[in-house]
């Protein structure tokens, strides 16, 4: 290889993750909330109200309304010149952290807060201002990106389930023909599953914590022995948005964030078993695929349409759930009051929740993308009428007939019935002709039970718990 190659300019075909390469696109707006330029910004966010709450708590002087407002918008306003700076610093001291506070000693050095100048990063830990500010990242991640595609993908599902509560189709346990659904039915309980899990990303609550080198709050107190330090914590990370952890180490025990991701991993494993299950029904031709004229299915095969959006959802859930075990297992343990350990693990939150925003939006592509054959979902509901076993069975076992279950498979087990053989069935059982004039009027595409019911009620049930409007 041509060795000029080795040090190509960093773009989105040469980036070695596919999220910032191939896929870069799709997942931008979560680069807003959780790139390595965001968590230069949210540090200096949490450095500089670091600083204002000691103003507010009295440990430094009162500040000016501008001084606040000053403070409040360094972080914010942090340009890519800006933490490309902070970088610059950092490459000389080796310290993340440190290189926001030295890049915001400067910035305040000409101000009006010269004097407090050495009150920025008082008394704290590089580990107080990043377990706040992940937490912010990936509560403002959640709320603004993840949480609304998620709520999209809801709805379309309502509105699919609604549309087709009454489209019967054949349901399948083991694999094998059962008895009768509805489509609607079925895309109801996904909405409903995701429902679920969405409303509990909604209430997620992070914590913060902000009590020094191993969590005693050793040097602040030292500094100012009056100062009710757990209260003073306490008001600050509450009005970031966070609940205060009162019993800490050097770190914020991360079961929070464990238990955010674990969410986001069930309901990754939601969207696999809909990808998997809209995967069969394309394959056995009850969902049709929208045919786009300049699109390639196959190198070699002209005819191909693939069901590459549930594919490729599918491949990337596996690899966000990868991460996410990872996280499980790694993140609760730390060497006695800190190791290091977790800090390149955590760096991978992006990556978590990039590869799952990119398979929820390939899998409501996907939904998009297709559309229920009923010639076909019809063909294959009326295959096999010995689907309709249980409603005679059961019907038997109430008229008093003697162990109708029996007595239906042995001429129905391993058998394909015809309507027609079906009613020679009904005709020949031992019941009164009332009941078998009824059993006649039951077809599979009448044998739905309250699948109709079930996406009337549960639609309502879900866009109360969401807030959701029609």
């Amino acid at each position: 290889m041509d060795s000029s190659q080795n040090d190509l300019p960093l773009s989105e075909l040469t980036a070695l993750s596919p999220l910032d390469g191939r896929y870069r696109d799709k997942i931008s707006p979560l680069a807003t909330y959780l790139s390595e330029f965001s968590l230069s910004r949210v540090r200096a966010e949490v450095e500089c109200s670091y600083l204002a709450a000691l103003s507010k708590h009295n440990v430094i002087r009162e500040l000016t309304l501008d001084e606040r407002k000053f403070l409040e918008s360094l972080g914010p306003n942090l340009t890519l010149d800006d933490v490309t700076e902070i970088k610059r610093i950092e490459d000389t001291l080796k310290h993340d952290v440190k290189a926001v506070e030295v890049y915001i000693r400067e910035k305040v050095s000409d101000t009006s807060l010269l004097d407090v100048i050495e009150f920025v990063h008082f008394g704290i830990t590089s580990e107080d201002i990043n377990n706040v500010s992940y937490r912010l990242m990936l509560k403002r991640a959640s709320d603004n990106v993840v949480i609304p595609t998620l709520t999209d993908i809801v709805k379309k599902l309502l509105l699919l389930s609604n549309t087709y509560k009454d489209l019967a189709m054949l349901g399948r346990t083991h694999g094998q023909p059962a008895i009768p659904t509805t489509l609607g039915k079925e895309l109801i309980v996904f909405a409903s599953r995701l429902a679920i899990e969405l409303e509990k990303l909604q209430k997620t609550k992070f914590s913060g914590k902000i009590a020094g080198a191993i969590g005693n709050y050793n040097a602040l107190k030292i500094s100012y022995p009056d100062t009710d330090w757990i209260e003073f914590a306490k008001d600050f990370v509450e009005n970031l948005g966070l609940t205060h952890s009162y019993a800490v180490t050097q770190i914020n025990t991360y079961e929070d964030i464990i238990e955010f991701f674990q969410v986001v991993e069930r309901i990754n494993n939601i969207f696999l078993d809909f990808n998997q299950d809209m995967w069969r029904y394309i394959s056995d031709g009850w969902f049709i695929q929208e045919v786009q004229e300049k699109e390639v299915g196959s190198s070699t095969m002209p005819q191909k349409v693939n069901p590459i959006f549930f594919e490729n959802s599918e491949g990337n859930i596996g690899l966000a759930n990868s991460l996410i075990e990872l996280f499980v297992r790694k993140l609760p343990i730390s060497r006695l009051q800190r190791d290091l350990s977790d800090s390149t693990v955590i760096r991978n939150f992006g990556p978590a929740l990039g590869y799952s925003f990119l398979a929820y939006q390939n899998t409501l592509i996907g939904v998009s993308r297709v559309k229920p054959d009923e010639k076909a979902l019809k063909s294959a509901l009326l295959n096999d009428w010995s689907i309709l076993s249980e409603a005679a069975q059961t019907i038997l076992r109430k008229e008093g007939v003697k162990d109708p279950y029996s007595l239906l498979k042995s001429l129905t087990r391993g058998e394909v019935i015809t309507e027609a053989s079906w009613k020679d069935i009904i005709n020949n059982l031992p019941v009164s002709e009332d009941t078998k004039r009824m059993l006649q009027t039951v077809s599979p595409q009448k044998y739905i039970g309250i699948a109709p019911e079930i996406v009337l009620t549960r639609t309502q049930e879900i866009k109360k718990r969401l807030g959701l409007h029609d």
